[in-house]
């Protein structure tokens, strides 16, 4: 049996509606239409293309025909010169029965029609709900093509696309948001491995009160802020108060330490890449740049990032725009840049290490975080929150510190700052045994610089007190699960041969 022009229309209707009620790939939407509309509409292409108001482009996003093989899909165009253009001056389809009689089209566009022998075409525009997605484009290789029968079956097959391209559009937005997710919750529990917190902000010297002011003036502003600072002094914490107090709070912080990556890997850090754009990019990776969008991007270490980035920083930094490294499709992020330095990046310029342009574009609002030695004032309430915190977190009870000790600590020049006053800390309440705080003598890297020998315990002195101290807890019991050994986390043997050396005797810690 012979099926009528009307029967077969309603087949392929019917084979386009049920494939397009699961369709959720462009390319594939494609190949449905091709399949169920070659027996009845002359064609020699078929394009799905998209259009994005807010940047007046139009992209191809599938191909299907003689055209698949050889032009490009996913780059994006001006619309201006384009069918699509006269589609939305219109509102309404634009058909075309021989494109070279049309003026226009821009020259590279008719230079494919040319190439490719394009002599109509026929445009129908996917709208719904006021909205324009793009438009459905029919090409033949002969003139006049199209019927007021075909165009008419185009248009209505237009509506069948139009939904199909909002669920792939919807599952599009899924996917990316579901792949937005996964990454952020693979850096977020990066960054809570790692301890953040404002204890270096703490502190009522005139130095510091300084900072505060320019943290809190700067942080609702959105501008680019260039934190300076020696190492230690606590760049990133003040990047962080900026954030917290911004309105972009509720955003992702987004860190990145020039210095830390190689450069090699730098760039797709920053921009992301797609599956296979090199060696070991077995999927798509999400940059920082991205991660960052709606929130803030720190970049550490700003003095570090290589030459040949800068421009491309720049760049992104003027636009916002970027491509991941593989991709053709451009991309567009909106974050706040906050950028951190150990180096004078006005000297960096002068040398050509660091670019000029990229500099100004970074020194908005500066702020320099002054170092250790610069607030001493500030030390004894930064060592009793130390002391604190790490007694706690060890099971001790150090009530105090000896007013010798806190000399030493505002005596020390602490080049290392902050990082180092911790790290001295950590140490000393390990080898602190009794309820005073021990500091070893060795703890000051560099010298004690007027501080008395009196103010520190040797560490002999420091070591002996700490056994005598485990010796008391257990009620002189040295060996066994209870024992001064396992509390000290030493064999037994290990720690009778220290208290001979030491010359700790047998009635000096009690019974065994």
């Amino acid at each position: 049996m012979t099926l009528s022009a009307s029967d077969l229309r309603y087949r392929a209707l019917l084979e386009i509606s049920e494939a397009f009620v699961a369709c959720r790939e462009y390319g594939a939407l494609l190949e449905t239409l091709w399949g169920s509309l070659r027996a009845l509409i002359r064609f020699d292409y078929l394009a799905l293309v998209r259009y994005d108001a807010d940047r007046a482009t139009v992209r191809v996003e599938a191909l299907a025909g003689d055209l698949a093989q050889h032009v490009p899909v996913g780059i994006d165009h001006p619309v201006q010169g384009s069918p699509l253009e006269i589609v939305l001056e219109r509102n309404a389809p634009f058909y075309c029965a021989d494109v070279a009689r049309e003026a226009r089209f821009r020259p590279d566009l008719m230079e494919t029609f040319r190439k490719f022998e394009i002599r109509s075409g026929f445009w129908v525009p996917l709208t719904r709900d006021g909205r324009n997605h793009g438009c459905l484009s029919f090409g033949s290789r002969s003139a006049g093509a199209y019927g007021a029968e075909d165009r008419e079956l185009m248009e209505h097959i237009a509506r069948h696309v139009t939904i199909a391209v909002e669920n792939a559009l919807a599952f599009e937005e899924i996917r990316e948001l579901r792949r937005k997710i996964e990454d952020e919750k693979i850096y977020l529990e990066q960054e809570i491995r790692q301890e953040y917190r404002l204890d270096e902000m703490i502190g009522t010297s005139p130095a510091i009160r300084k900072v505060l002011k320019q943290i809190a003036t700067a942080a609702p502003t959105g501008s680019t802020v260039l934190i300076q600072g020696e190492t230690g002094t606590g760049k990133e914490l003040a990047a962080r108060a900026i954030h917290q107090a911004s309105r972009r709070s509720q955003g992702t912080f987004v860190k990145l330490n020039c210095a830390a990556i190689p450069p090699a890997l730098l760039e797709s850090e920053l921009l992301g890449h797609e599956k296979g754009a090199f060696t070991g990019a077995i999927s798509r990776r999400i940059g920082r740049f991205e991660l960052a969008h709606g929130g803030t991007l720190f970049l550490d270490e700003i003095g570090e990032l290589p030459l040949e980035l800068q421009p491309k920083l720049l760049r992104i930094l003027q636009d916002g725009q970027f491509e991941r490294l593989g991709g053709t499709r451009t991309l567009h992020s909106d974050f706040r840049l906050l950028v951190a330095t150990n180096r004078d990046l006005r000297a960096l310029v002068q040398q050509k290490l660091f670019r000029a342009d990229l500099f100004y574009r970074l020194n908005v609002f500066p702020i320099t975080i002054p170092p250790l030695r610069e607030r001493r004032e500030d030390i004894p309430m930064l060592a009793r929150y130390f002391v604190q915190e790490f007694a706690a977190r060890m099971g001790k009870h150090i009530d105090a510190i000896p007013s010798e000790a806190m000399e030493a600590l505002q005596n020390y020049s602490w080049p290392g700052n902050i990082r180092e006053l911790r790290n001295v800390l950590e140490r000393s309440v390990i080898l602190t045994a009794g309820r005073r705080l021990y500091i070893p003598r060795d703890a000051f890297e560099f010298g004690f610089e007027g501080a008395s020998a009196a103010a520190v315990a040797p560490l002999a002195d420091a070591e002996r007190r700490h056994i005598l101290e485990a010796l008391r807890a257990t009620a002189g019991v040295i060996g066994g699960p209870k024992g001064a050994a396992a509390l000290l986390g030493l064999k037994r043997s290990t720690l009778q041969s220290r208290m001979a050396k030491l010359g700790i005797t047998r009635s000096a810690r009690g019974p065994d």
